[in-house]
């Protein structure tokens, strides 16, 4: 693909963009995006393999984590999880909140001569979310930290066994992950829960009190939470601003648009920069996907037992699904029946994110206070890369407000 087309920021060093459909072993690697969605629509022939989730211990979970369930389990839990996220739940419940804490946090913000964007997109999507899940026993700010540090982790490989790590780095991730989870547990988590036991409440954690969980399942659903509601949507707030403030047509289209409108722009974004770069998955039966991921008929088979990488930024950016230039900005470009806004930025079948609605409500939220008030770009950020959610990471955009 040639380079004076693309318009990404995030370009993953040594990344494969071809070819469509790779097989290495035991190991595939699906860069079609219309293979991807036969895979990730392969309702029982699969099983999450991304995130780590072959190496978590299920034996002390009573309830196993949302994010790791599958099968009749899973679609279980996702029902009754699912409209604490439903759209109109989002419209009609959330919004008010949304709109308080951004003009909040901006109005802060204003106080100092520049701002940090990825730290107030920290802080606004850490309290977003820990209000729906009902983590609301302590000050934002503690537990934005809290989380971050729990992802300071040393590099992994999840097509390995050992996930490619030496004794020595097993060790730190141990270290580094424990403590910061143990924090979470003793500072937020245990507050909530015992307040939510003497004060139900319309929330995440009093639903998972009244299923019957324990505080460690609790605990690791709120960390599941933490992951996909706010570490994710801080960097794509990050990441929209930063394409909205290089790009002045586009950000006085986005500031003249209705909601829908920006809503669309903000898909086109996020189809561009999914903030996961990989779904993994590991075949429990036989699956038949399209050989080439062109459509021509040919058939290839995964067998039980192989690893299903699911490239989303490629399977995103797939000219024969999305169209020409399909690394370029184009909000509204003509999609195939079917195919999200978004691509496959959020997932599909069985484990698609049911938070969809609010990550791109809350950006719009946020962006659109912040970009009616003029802001400079100081400096660009720093594209870094986590290896537990195989996404991005941008520090370091700063600003100053005109108002």
């Amino acid at each position: 693909m040639a380079d004076e087309v693309s318009q990404r920021r995030a370009i993953r060093p040594g990344e494969s963009t071809e070819p469509r459909i790779e097989r290495q072993g035991r190991i595939w690697r699906i860069r079609s995006l219309p293979a991807a969605r036969q895979v990730l629509r392969a309702r029982h022939a699969t099983t999450q393999a991304g995130f780590t989730a072959e190496f978590i211990p299920k034996g002390r979970l009573e309830h196993h984590p949302i994010l790791i369930s599958d099968g009749p389990l899973h679609d279980e839990q996702r029902s009754k999880v699912a409209r604490f996220f439903a759209p109109a739940v989002v419209a009609d419940r959330h919004h008010a909140h949304l709109v308080e804490c951004a003009e909040r946090l901006l109005a802060q913000a204003c106080t100092e001569d520049t701002i940090s964007l990825d730290e107030l997109a920290l802080h606004y999507s850490v309290e977003v979310t820990a209000r729906i899940v009902g983590l609301t026993e302590r000050p934002v700010p503690k537990m934005s930290r809290r989380l971050v540090a729990f992802f300071r982790q040393p590099p992994l490989d999840i097509t390995r066994a050992d996930l490619g790590r030496t004794r020595r780095q097993w060790l730190q991730a141990a270290v580094n992950g424990l403590a910061p989870i143990a924090q979470f547990y003793l500072a937020d988590v245990r507050p909530a829960i015992r307040r939510r036991r003497r004060s139900p409440a319309d929330d995440v954690i009093t639903h998972l009190i009244a299923e019957g969980y324990t505080d460690l399942d609790i605990l690791v659903e709120c960390v599941t939470y933490a992951t996909a509601g706010m570490v994710t949507t801080r960097e794509f707030i990050t990441m929209a601003a930063w394409h909205l403030l290089e790009d002045a047509p586009l950000a006085e289209r986005y500031l003249a648009a209705d909601t829908t409108e920006r809503h669309a722009i903000l898909h086109e974004i996020i189809r561009l920069e999914p903030p996961v770069g990989h779904l993994y998955r590991r075949a429990v039966s036989p699956i038949e996907i399209d050989g080439n991921g062109n459509g021509n008929g040919k058939q290839a088979t995964i067998q039980p037992g192989d690893l299903i990488d699911v490239c989303i930024r490629q399977a995103n950016a797939d000219a024969a699904t999305v169209g020409t230039e399909p690394e370029r900005l184009c909000p509204r470009r003509p999609l195939p029946p079917g195919v999200n806004a978004a691509g496959l930025t959020f997932g599909d079948g069985a484990h698609k994110c049911p938070g969809q609605s609010l990550a791109i409500t809350e950006t719009e939220v946020l962006l659109t206070r912040l970009l009616a008030r003029r802001p400079t770009m100081l400096t660009h950020p720093a594209v870094g890369w986590d290896a537990l959610i195989e996404g991005y990471t941008l520090r370091g955009l700063r600003l100053s407000l005109a108002l």
